[in-house]
């Protein structure tokens, strides 16, 4: 991606538990930041998180950065765009009411893949409710992997405004997403400058990193190509990078998110969708090359000095102090995973997820 080696994580602010972090040195003409918050962490380590809980997880980080947003003046009102159904994932209508920020109406969008000879042929809009706020601030909620879904969505929304002779002042978007988003929202910028010259652009904030999707099956070859999320060539909030070091499992994951749908909503897909994957991990345990794999998730090949550790994850603008720290804790997370076996790892992921969605499973 353009700039990626350029860009620095920057510390914006630390206050009522939440980390934020914004990206310097890409010369992007939008903002994006990265927040870490404890809820947030916990949601994107434990897939045994489902239902109601997946909403309620986020709520802490998405007020808090309203509440920074509205106090830098980037938000006065707004209207929210509802990506059905990713977007009922996203509390944006509670945590604007909390921060005190006027929603002046909410647009439903529901777009869905289009198949000829059984093979996707585009996107469709197939239902719209869309209503208009002019000068304000539209707000995003969704999961950005190939990012297609918000193209389509986002070219359609600008249509209906320039339509009706308005426009809007900038676009806010709340994302559990991937470095794709990234390139996407810098050029759906410099196309809608054209016709809206003074649009302030999008700002981002993406919920505990910056992730990368596979492009292949992954060292596993359990893994789907543009669709599962992990750390390789994105940027970690080191929040997250620490907490999910402390734990044994939540790394060798399949993917950062799983469905966020289905874990909101059809929770036995998601649970068949984790036991699948560990299941799966457990039948090819003895052919995996566990040194392979984990170097895979954890982004790099290992070993690696601090100063290319620094380099690679893009933290050359955090605190020494807490840097040497973490670097130290990955050390030991590395020499600690040599004490155990691959199909140890799958046995213990499947009994503990077995016990705590039990009730799920048909």
């Amino acid at each position: 991606m353009k700039n990626w080696n350029q860009v620095k994580l920057v510390s914006e602010f630390n206050e009522q538990g939440v980390a934020c972090y914004k990206l310097a040195g890409g010369n992007y003409v939008n903002e994006y930041y990265v927040v870490s918050e404890a809820e947030t962490r916990k949601l994107l380590n434990t897939p045994e998180i489902v239902g109601y809980e997946v909403y309620d997880c986020l709520i802490p980080s998405t007020s808090q950065m309203l509440y920074y947003f509205k106090e830098q003046k980037k938000v006065t009102t707004a209207n929210i765009l509802s990506i059905l159904r990713g977007a009922l994932n996203y509390p944006l209508e509670e945590s604007c009411y909390r921060e005190h920020i006027r929603v002046h109406d909410i647009s439903f969008l529901s777009s869905e893949r289009v198949f000829a000879d059984e093979e996707i042929a585009g996107l469709e809009i197939k239902y719209s409710k869309l209503t208009m706020v002019p000068d304000s601030t539209l707000m995003i909620g969704d999961i950005i992997a190939s990012g297609e879904t918000l193209i389509h969505c986002l070219r359609y929304v600008t249509d209906f405004y320039r339509k009706n002779g308005a426009k809007l002042r900038n676009i806010i978007i709340f994302t559990i997403g991937g470095t794709k988003g990234i390139e996407i929202l810098e050029n759906l910028t410099r196309e809608i400058r054209e016709f809206w010259p003074e649009f302030e652009g999008f700002i981002t904030v993406y919920y505990e990193g910056i992730f990368s999707t596979y492009q292949d099956k992954g060292v596993s070859g359990i893994n789907l190509p543009d669709v599962d999320f992990y750390w390789k060539d994105g940027i970690i909030a080191p929040e997250f990078r620490r907490e999910t070091l402390s734990m044994c499992s939540p790394l060798f994951e399949k993917c950062i998110i799983y469905d966020g749908g289905a874990r909101r909503y059809e929770i036995h897909e998601h649970v068949e969708e984790v036991l699948e994957f560990w299941e799966g991990i457990k039948e090819r345990a003895d052919k995996i090359d566990f040194k392979e794999l984990l170097d895979e998730k954890i982004g790099y090949p290992t070993p690696i000095s601090y100063e290319d550790w620094i380099e690679k994850n893009h933290y050359e603008k955090i605190r020494p102090a807490d840097t040497k720290w973490l670097y130290r804790q990955e050390q030991g997370y590395i020499e600690s995973m040599k004490n155990i076996t691959l199909k140890e790892l799958a046995d213990q992921r499947i009994t503990e997820f077995t016990d705590s969605l039990k009730k799920y499973m048909l």
